[in-house]
């Protein structure tokens, strides 16, 4: 429980601080975001993506409360301390029917006041750091009461716009190098980066769920970090890590995955089970955030590239898979039971790789019968065949429009 004093220190604390801070660029999610819809909207992402800078720029449109729960003066806040938030925010605010919220998912059973806030017709915009403590909560008492966005780092369109620069070679590479986070690129230091991971790991993750092998979990995101674009098992992390059991790395995978430092795509397979079964290959949320914090050299230029390539599909698609048969294919997109396009990632084409890489798609697309086939370089534009070339910028620029 918390005393109403404090929750009205913290109001007006966090009102005036809201005051000072920057409106920041136009994200490409703000326009498909309607505040007049019956339904909450949840914004979901990892930990300083520009959530609360989006909800700032929506505050905008109307009267508004607003509550921030990532303050370790709220960290007393329970389900029952609503009603005293009801109380005194028309104390600090003008009358509202819009209440905005930060990072809820810190407060156990949140779901319960946002329901009981739709039920007396308010509307309703959160915000949250975990994508499974979200659904679950979601799914328990406010199915098809939702609608569910996710918010990542900056894309590379929207790092254009924080630059106002154009698409081309020179700030694609600053932009594979750079990754997304918007504090980060105020005054690019690592130190931000190795501290953002180290507050995921300990604060989402290790503090969340009770952790006893926080070490173990920071060599695996490690790995990760190092490791993008590549396949893993969990039988052979289980052995790496020295885990004596193979759930508990499950478990840990799951925890990264929840709280958006890292994704995981299948192999493709028309079965389910083979999915299951099959190695995972893993890409992560920012490019910075990789270089910052993995043994990854700026040598391995063509990897940052395959993150940021599956980063900007993975904004549009959900369902991304990789091919392996006696060769491979970076990307899969199916969308609704059809395979919709295959990508192969590559940072130059050259006489020493054209062959596999070409095989690798023609595999795919004889195997999925899928025509639709593409080869993203660095600064590469050509056809070879029926294949088409493309640079990062030139298609990143424009996938989303």
């Amino acid at each position: 429980m918390i005393l109403k004093e404090t929750l009205m220190r913290v109001l007006n604390f966090q009102k005036e601080e809201l005051e000072t801070l920057p409106d920041g660029i136009k994200r490409e999610l703000f326009d498909k975001l309607d505040l007049n819809i019956p339904q909450a909207i949840i914004l979901a992402g990892v930990r300083r993506c520009g959530k609360s800078t989006l909800l700032r720029q929506l505050m905008k449109k109307q009267e508004h409360y607003y509550l921030n729960f990532d303050d370790q003066r709220l960290a007393s806040f329970e389900v029952e301390d609503f009603e005293k938030l009801e109380e005194i925010f028309p104390l600090t605010y003008v009358q509202s029917n819009y209440f905005f919220f930060d990072e809820i998912q810190n407060v156990l059973k949140w779901e319960l006041f946002i329901r009981k806030l739709l039920n007396s017709r308010k509307r309703c915009i959160v915000t949250g750091s975990n994508a499974s403590l979200l659904s679950k909560e979601l799914g328990t008492r406010l199915t098809g009461r939702h609608f569910n966005y996710e918010l990542f780092p900056l894309s590379y369109s929207e790092f254009l716009d924080y630059f106002k620069q154009k698409p081309q070679s020179e700030t694609a590479k600053s932009y594979l190098e750079l990754g997304g986070f918007p504090e980060y690129l105020q005054n690019q230091r690592d130190q931000f980066l190795q501290e953002l991971l180290n507050d995921i790991l300990m604060k989402d993750i290790v503090v969340r769920y009770k952790l006893r092998e926080s070490k173990k979990l920071e060599e695996l995101a490690i790995y990760f970090l190092t490791n993008v674009g590549k396949e893993f098992s969990y039988n052979g992390l289980t052995k790496l890590l020295g885990l004596g059991s193979t759930n508990t790395v499950i478990s840990y995978v799951s925890y990264l995955e929840d709280c958006y430092l890292i994704f995981t795509i299948p192999r493709f397979s028309y079965s389910y089970k083979q999915q299951l079964v099959n190695p995972k290959k893993v890409y992560s949320i920012d490019n910075g955030l990789i270089r910052a914090n993995s043994v990854t050299s700026s040598a391995d230029q063509g990897r940052l590239l395959e993150n940021a390539v599956y980063l900007q599909l993975r904004r549009k698609y959900k369902d991304i898979f990789y091919f392996k048969g006696k060769k491979e294919c970076d990307f899969v997109i199916k969308e609704k039971k059809i395979v919709k396009e295959l990508i192969q990632v590559c940072w130059e084409i050259n006489s020493d790789n054209q062959e596999r890489e070409l095989s690798g798609l023609k595999e795919a697309a004889e195997e999925l019968k899928c025509e639709q086939q593409l080869i993203i370089t660095f600064n590469q534009e050509d056809k070879l065949g029926d294949v088409k070339l493309i640079p990062f910028w030139r298609w990143a620029s424009r996938l989303n429009k």
